[in-house]
């Protein structure tokens, strides 16, 4: 199968947003020629390659990317593997599919290639769901990794007690990903920041415009779960471009300039820094 080169926008208008010197993007996804989408998962609609990818970097003013597994490769990490050489360890990390029965051997080759944590993505199309999440902590707990977990936040009640019973590093990713936005207020949000609180949670500030109904630049609806977080726990907040959109027709791209700045509402330019550099040096190892 011959998968159709990018069409993407990889330049355009310089976002506000000034990037501080070691930004680090930890959200993307590559799609390399020669690897193929695998059973279970979504088709490839475009390549995304590292050279593209750096286009956009260079557009956004980045300096370090995580590659996350796409769910069109399930549990097979061979493109992620190979982005990684390509990007270098310098600038790359990444966070693959792991699954119960992954051997010492397979997550210690992982490791030294660059993947510092394991993807558990409880939506359609994901390859590994919360069901074995803490199966696969069991796998990755001596590495020093964290789970990346993905869940509809307005289904929280159902996962919180097994996300409770983590006991190494974690991120909920993408806002609470809550299908349709909820007021911050929302008790689902409280219980965020408690298991926040509890010491071992980070919050992945990514694809606000998947959920949010009121649209770019504001994102109005979303914003304000964001901001309470950021405020709650400035410390353990990161930020992703969630680049290329695989989730949007094109008639609905978003701007990814327009992904960056919402930071210049959402946080203050000390927290920025935290969000950008300092917060994600520590949890990726950079």
């Amino acid at each position: 199968m011959s998968i159709p080169e990018n069409t993407r926008p990889l330049t355009g208008p310089a976002p506000c947003l000034k990037a501080p010197a070691g930004a680090t993007d930890c959200h993307a996804h590559i799609f390399l020629p020669g690897f193929e989408s695998q059973e279970g998962g979504p088709p490839i609609a475009e390549l995304a390659t590292v050279e593209n990818y750096r286009k956009l970097q260079e557009w956004l003013g980045l300096s370090r990317v995580v590659v996350t597994q796409p769910n069109a490769y399930q549990a097979d990490n061979s493109a992620l593997v190979e982005a990684l050489k390509q990007f270098g360890p310098e600038v790359a990390r990444a966070i693959a599919v792991i699954t119960p029965d992954a051997s010492r051997q397979d997550v210690e080759r992982l490791h030294e290639q660059g993947v510092r944590g394991a993807r558990i993505m409880q939506l359609p199309g994901g390859a590994v769901g919360i069901d074995r999440m803490l199966a696969v902590e069991k796998v990755i707990q001596d590495m020093g990794w964290h789970l990346m977990v993905q869940f509809n936040g307005r289904d929280l009640d159902d996962y919180y007690n097994e996300l409770q019973k983590i006991e190494g590093r974690y991120i909920i990713d993408h806002i609470g990903k809550f299908i349709d936005p909820v007021p911050a207020d929302d008790r689902r949000v409280d219980d965020i920041l408690r298991l926040i609180d509890k010491g071992n949670a980070w919050f992945k500030i990514c694809g606000a415009y998947e959920t949010s109904k009121t649209g770019g630049p504001e994102y109005s609806d979303v914003a304000p779960i964001a901001k309470r977080v950021i405020d709650h726990a400035p410390d353990r907040i990161i930020w992703g471009a969630n680049w290329p959109h695989v989730g949007v027709n094109r008639a609905h791209y978003p701007s990814d300039a327009e992904q960056l700045d919402v930071l210049l509402d959402w946080a203050d330019e000390k927290t920025r820094k935290k969000i950008l550099v300092d917060n994600p040096a520590f949890l990726y190892d950079f």
